[in-house]
């Protein structure tokens, strides 16, 4: 069977679940999700700042609690959404890899894995729902880590399920993007916010021979 990841954004978490299960009917999937939305939130409650840098969240320690906190109910979710044949997994538990950008806080770039408890899931029929924490703790960003994994995993194809159609520039839908024109336009500050690290993740699985799709738009090498 082909071999899937499927990246579920923290807003979109809720609706994901009819699109997975109908992709687990014909490949092997494993789910990395994130938590965005209900992280800031609950920042924000706690009165703790909310700093971004390139699309990805600087991370202290308090804010590193409340970030494991809202991956772990948003699995719980994802999870009871999907059914018995999703299997929670914390990726700072299973060895997801990460190497520490010291400039972010407690925060890592994904590097390529292959988690044994992820191959054991799939073999099983099970669909891994996966916490973007690596060994650490380190917060890695839920896109990255969805492209490592797919890397690590060797899987055929990564598609990115967001609460928007696809990629938008200059107002319009893009249908299509090469890797080096979608990393060239966030270079030249084109595009600002969750978009950037989705594509940049993209582009890097596109570039190693990945099919990726962020909603409608295809990224290819």
């Amino acid at each position: 069977m082909t071999r899937i990841v499927v990246k579920v954004g923290g807003a979109a978490a809720a609706s994901a679940a009819a699109e997975v299960l109908a992709l687990a009917e014909r490949h092997e999937v494993c789910v990395v999700h994130g938590a965005g939305p209900q992280i800031s939130a609950e920042m924000e409650r706690r009165g703790l700042g909310v700093r971004f840098v390139g699309g990805r969240r600087v991370t202290n320690r308090e804010a590193l609690e409340v970030v494991r906190e809202s991956f772990d109910a948003v699995n719980e979710q994802l999870c009871a959404a999907l059914g018995p044949l999703a299997v929670g997994l914390d990726g700072d538990a299973i060895g997801l890899a990460a190497t520490r950008v010291p400039t972010l806080g407690l925060v890592g770039d994904a590097t390529p894995s292959r988690p044994p408890a992820i191959i054991a899931a799939l073999r099983e029929g099970l669909i891994p729902v996966v916490t973007p924490l690596a060994r650490g703790p380190l917060n890695v960003n839920a896109d990255e880590a969805a492209a490592a994994l797919a890397l690590g995993l060797g899987a055929e194809r990564i598609v990115f399920v967001t609460d928007v159609p696809g990629v938008f520039h200059s107002g319009l839908l893009v249908r299509a993007i090469s890797a080096d024109r979608a990393v060239s336009l966030v270079g030249d500050g084109a595009f600002e916010g969750g978009i950037v690290p989705k594509l940049l993740a993209a582009a890097r699985a596109a570039r190693s021979g990945v099919r990726a799709e962020i909603g409608e738009t295809l990224v290819v090498a």
